[in-house]
């Protein structure tokens, strides 16, 4: 015979057709709560993964692994500088920048923009601008040009298209006769970029760097020294093993700093979610707790007769375990199953029903990202099956327990 005894009976249990169709049904329900709990649960995260990578590249694109500059905000010697980092063997590449406030003037309309003044040869190495321009040519940022590359957003506030002059004032001042007044550059708009993000879309600015450090007046500086590491998530650690060969006049941020509210965010948001649909396993987990109450009545007799038979308090448990552990184990399984295919198939769904029904849910005009990403996590999946089938084991304890209470005489007495 089968053994254990008590494990073979709770299958033969889960096998047999019931006398209470009620309770099939109950059990069935169960299962299909737990699979669909868990089928959201791997594809909202894969969802929410996908758009925390998305921005998180296109942040990277822009801003640079890490950066490093001296104390006082600028670097006077940044060539010897990059020479000794790039002898770092997680550096892969490294590129100067400049980088201050000022603000554009075009006819009657006036905006602050950050200007970021870069070299149009190694700007490619640390960031994906070039990749971006969507109007002008990136090269074309020579020094002593005097060229500008705007935003999207920021050239559509300020009415120019590629070839318009505009107007660039910068926070220092010109004494003069008449007063002190500030200092204006009449620029040529080379080109604009799209990143996709307003933040960047509707405030950055892009220059040579040579002509940028004149207009702020530090010649023959820059404001740091931007870093290509080899892991992106490795950076802060990558970042002080550089700053342990450097004098303590320097210092560094990592990507992870800069933006450390907006990442943090992403944390919680995704912990949160994953505590409210954890919310429906846990009802369907209450779905198996109903379930096994309803079949301890209906087998009271059979109960009472394994009593007499010599089966203990325990392997009366176990035969009631194996029936909602069986309901969690096939209902996570599903689920894992079709939240895997859902968040592999995701976007292509998304796109068909959006071209079904001839609506975009994510507009362009509206959302940093028009697309739905998903990006699948292994450990997401196995978190979500183990919390699932803990939670289905747990709700098994007390019906099961309520069986093993059950005494054979009280039950005997009117059959």
């Amino acid at each position: 015979m089968f053994k254990p005894l008590s494990v073979y009976i709770g299958l033969r249990y889960t096998r047999a057709k019931r006398r209470n169709h009620f309770i099939s049904f109950i059990s069935l329900i169960s299962m299909l709560g737990v699979a669909l709990g868990v089928a959201a649960l791997i594809t909202v995260l894969s969802v929410m993964n996908g758009f925390e990578k998305e921005l998180r590249d296109r942040i990277l694109g822009m801003t640079s692994h890490a950066f490093i500059t001296e104390q006082s905000g600028a670097l006077s010697d940044w060539s010897s500088l990059q020479q000794q980092i790039q002898h770092h063997p997680r550096v892969l590449s490294s590129a100067p920048f400049v980088e201050g406030q000022a603000m554009l003037s075009q006819g009657n309309r006036v905006r602050g923009t950050l200007i970021r003044g870069v070299n149009p040869a190694l700007e490619p190495q640390v960031s994906t601008i070039h990749e971006k321009i969507v109007q002008g040519q990136f090269d074309q940022l020579q020094p002593g040009s005097f060229g500008i590359i705007l935003g999207i957003d920021l050239a559509r506030a300020m009415g120019v298209r590629a070839g318009d002059k505009i107007t660039l004032i910068t926070p220092h001042v010109s004494p003069t006769p008449a007063g002190v007044i500030p200092r204006l550059k009449r620029l040529t708009v080379t080109g604009i970029f799209q990143i996709g993000m307003y933040e960047y879309d509707s405030a950055l600015a892009i220059m040579n760097i040579d002509d940028a450090a004149k207009l702020f007046r530090i010649p023959n500086q820059v404001t740091g020294l931007r870093l290509q590491l080899d892991d992106v998530f490795q950076a802060p650690l990558i970042t002080r093993d550089i700053m342990k060969d450097l004098s303590a006049n320097y210092r560094a941020v990592d990507w992870t700093l800069q933006h450390a509210n907006f990442f943090r965010a992403l944390k919680t948001e995704k912990t949160v979610m994953f505590v409210i649909l954890l919310l429906i396993v846990a009802v369907a987990a209450f779905n198996i707790v109903s379930t096994l109450i309803m079949m301890v009545t209906d087998k009271q007799t059979d109960i009472a007769i394994l009593r007499t038979l010599g089966m203990t308090p325990g392997d009366i448990m176990i035969i009631f375990m194996v029936q909602g552990v069986l309901i969690g184990v096939f209902g996570t399984l599903m689920g894992i199953i079709g939240g895997v295919a859902l968040a592999l198939n995701v976007e292509n769904i998304i796109a068909g029903l959006e071209n079904l029904i001839g609506y975009q849910f994510l507009p362009a005009d509206v959302y940093y990202i028009s697309n739905l990403p998903s990006d699948l996590h292994w450990g997401d999946v196995t978190v979500i099956g183990i919390t699932a089938f803990v939670l289905s084991l747990l709700s098994t304890i007390y019906p099961s327990w309520r069986a093993a209470q059950t005494r054979p005489a009280e039950a005997l007495r009117y059959d």
